[in-house]
């Protein structure tokens, strides 16, 4: 089985699907971490602002996801790609109809044969639109802002919840507009609203929605 988790940034699906992925026993495909190595190899060694240099590195590059950990060409980069650099430059990998096509056929291959939990934004729409079970995952534009201040904060990163809200804000209008890849909800998709839940809660909630197919 194939469960999809989408969502707007901020709404806690890395850590609930991986969570979700352990307890089913099934396999977790962070694929925000793929597009945050793909920026990341781009930005040490190509140019952003170039298509070419851009669907160069990212065919030139192996990312690999282990337990919680993403290593590019061996190397581990867990951190780095989770810097603020990195999260004010992916939109240029986002928005690259080559590239993610490039990323969408690694997916498509890892997923093949397994059971798998996959996150990110289109994983229902256009990645696995067959997947047997499609959740849209979401929380009110605050609690997200508040969530990755929190985030930050833990990897030593001082910075206000308004600042983030603020950059957030032009985020999400930027991934429901996008030409290639844009935030939507799937048609067949259950939409959970986490607010108020513990990460437990919301585990256990999406937990049941699974074993239900």
């Amino acid at each position: 089985m194939i469960v999809t988790i989408d969502g707007p940034a901020g709404a806690g699906k890395s850590t609930v699907a991986r969570e979700l992925a352990v307890r089913l026993g099934y396999l977790f495909l962070d694929t925000g971490a793929m597009y945050r190595a793909a920026t990341y190899a781009v930005m040490q060694t190509g140019d952003l602002q170039n298509q070419k240099s851009r669907l160069a590195v990212t065919r030139g590059i192996q990312i690999d996801l282990g337990d919680g950990i993403v290593f590019m060409n061996g190397e581990d980069v867990s951190g780095p790609i989770r810097t603020a650099a990195v999260t004010e430059n992916i939109h240029y990998l986002a928005d690259d109809s080559s590239v993610r096509a490039v990323l969408v056929d690694r997916q498509r291959a890892i997923a093949n044969g397994q059971s798998v939990v996959t996150e990110g934004r289109d994983q229902g729409t256009v990645a696995f639109p067959d997947a047997e079970c499609k959740i849209f995952l979401t929380a009110s534009p605050q609690e997200r802002a508040r969530r990755r201040q929190a985030e930050r904060a833990a990897r030593g990163e001082e910075v206000s919840v308004d600042d983030i809200r603020a950059a957030q804000d032009m985020r999400d209008e930027r991934d429901k507009s996008r030409l290639v890849g844009a935030l939507k909800k799937a048609g067949d998709a259950v939409e959970v609203v986490t607010d108020g839940m513990t990460i437990e809660d919301v585990i256990a909630s999406l937990e049941a929605l699974v074993q239900k197919k």
